[in-house]
């Protein structure tokens, strides 16, 4: 277990933590989650340019602008109850419609991956990206089906991660699995609160 923990960076130690901090504020609703989740999401960018996962690369730039704007719309904007933002649902007309044009973007992607990078595992690296895009995007505008598109990427990521021998950042996403769960069941009970009140 030591030599474990010996064989893990520093960044990745301050990704880890600052990663399970952000997610624990994010279940409580709390806006500190996105200043917290752009340290995780620095520190994640040195790990995935060393491993070489250029896709989770390009995703965690996008996650950092994604955080400036969630932590904007968690302040300033939608439907709020007194003064904060309040847990909605999206229509499954558009989930369904979003989740098509992942599947072809994962497709080229990953294809495009494989043919011009040395990209290990691009189809597979490419899923949980584009499926976060969409995941980080729903979270943004709080949304709770952002819950269930997380579980999903969090089984994908900690497989890749443990392959890649990206060890704490494959408990990360195995923390991150079960903290779906509570994240799922948190909103659901303020999406029950607020509607009921009504």
């Amino acid at each position: 277990m030591f030599d474990f923990i010996l064989a893990m960076s520093v960044i990745e130690i301050v990704g880890l933590v600052f990663g399970v901090l952000a997610v624990w504020l994010l279940i409580k609703q709390n806006i500190w989650t996105w200043p917290v989740g752009i340290v995780y999401i620095v520190a994640s960018l040195y790990v995935f340019y060393s491993a070489r996962l250029y896709a989770d690369l390009a995703l965690h730039i996008f996650y950092l602008l994604m955080h400036v704007y969630g932590w904007h719309y968690w302040l300033k904007g939608g439907t709020r109850t007194e003064s904060t933002l309040a847990v909605s649902s999206e229509s499954q007309q558009t989930l369904l419609i979003l989740l098509a044009f992942c599947a072809i973007a994962i497709f080229i992607s990953g294809t495009l991956f494989s043919n011009y990078t040395d990209a290990d595992l691009p189809y597979w690296d490419n899923t949980t990206s584009i499926l976060s895009l969409l995941a980080m995007w729903l979270q943004s505008r709080k949304k709770i089906e952002c819950w269930g598109l997380w579980l999903v990427i969090d089984i994908l990521a900690a497989g890749i991660y443990f392959y890649k021998g990206i060890f704490f950042y494959s408990l990360l996403y195995f923390v991150y699995l079960g903290m779906a769960f509570m994240g799922y069941a948190a909103w659901r009970k303020s999406y029950g609160n607020e509607h009921a009140n009504k």
